[in-house]
């Protein structure tokens, strides 16, 4: 292994990794699913993500990850590479951001999953190649009550990706009950330039469900695909770019 790599004694902690074709970043993809997470989504398809360290998490040194990913390197066809979810892989920030930096210098293709709420997100902008950010609902009072944080973090990194003229794709799962005003979202995103911003609407699902060990505390929350297509004529309809992966 090169001396670079060895001198990155860093570890991640890490509950999940695996290839993925397409569906976090684009073409085949390695998998860094990091434990931990500040945001408690009462949907999460990960819950066991969220505690720190979680009970099945591994720690990683960062100079393994990085050589498992340049033997990875004949894998990532498509344009693929390595991608840090969660989790949030913000809570480790040092570690992922040191992560990102030698997989940039090894020209692999980066792209990280976020829900944008760590003040220091931008310092890691410079080296993420693909920047897919979650944004769950507009209003601060329904974001604290559905997710367990504020949303006023997340909307000023959006505001300075903006200003940048940074391209980011933004996530959105539609939940009955919960997010499913798309006039809301659209009056928050006017307030940007989102010239640069494409928009995916994701479908609620449950395939975290029997994960859960307490209550899983959504009722009712699938959604017909009218929701889907009047989300898209709004957004459409205010010059959204709307993509689907």
């Amino acid at each position: 292994m090169d001396n670079k790599l060895n001198n990155l004694t860093n570890t991640i902690l890490i509950f999940k990794k695996g290839f993925n074709f397409s569906q976090d970043g684009p073409g085949n993809r390695l998998i860094y699913h990091m434990q931990g997470c500040n945001f408690k989504c009462k949907w999460c398809t990960n819950p066991e993500s969220m505690d720190f360290p979680g009970e099945n998490s591994v720690e990683y040194r960062i100079c393994d990850l990085v050589d498992e990913a340049l033997r990875s390197r004949p894998l990532f066809f498509g344009g693929g590479g390595v991608t840090l979810t969660g989790g949030e892989p913000t809570c480790q920030f040092d570690a992922a951001l040191n992560l990102l930096k030698t997989l940039k210098t090894e020209r692999i293709n980066t792209a990280i999953e976020t829900n944008g709420s760590h003040k220091r997100l931008m310092e890691m902008v410079p080296y993420i190649d693909n920047l897919i950010m979650d944004f769950k609902h507009f209003d601060e009072a329904a974001h604290v009550f559905y997710t367990g944080h504020s949303l006023k973090q997340t909307k000023e990194n959006l505001k300075m990706l903006s200003e940048q003229k940074k391209h980011v794709l933004i996530r959105t799962p539609v939940i009955n009950g919960v997010n499913t005003d798309p006039e809301g979202f659209a009056q928050y995103f006017k307030t940007l330039d989102c010239s640069t911003f494409s928009f995916e609407l994701l479908s609620y699902h449950e395939f975290g469900k029997n994960k859960w060990k307490g209550k899983y505390e959504i009722e009712n929350g699938f959604i017909t695909k009218d929701v889907i297509e009047k989300f898209k004529k709004v957004y459409k309809d205010c010059g959204l770019n709307i993509i689907n992966t």
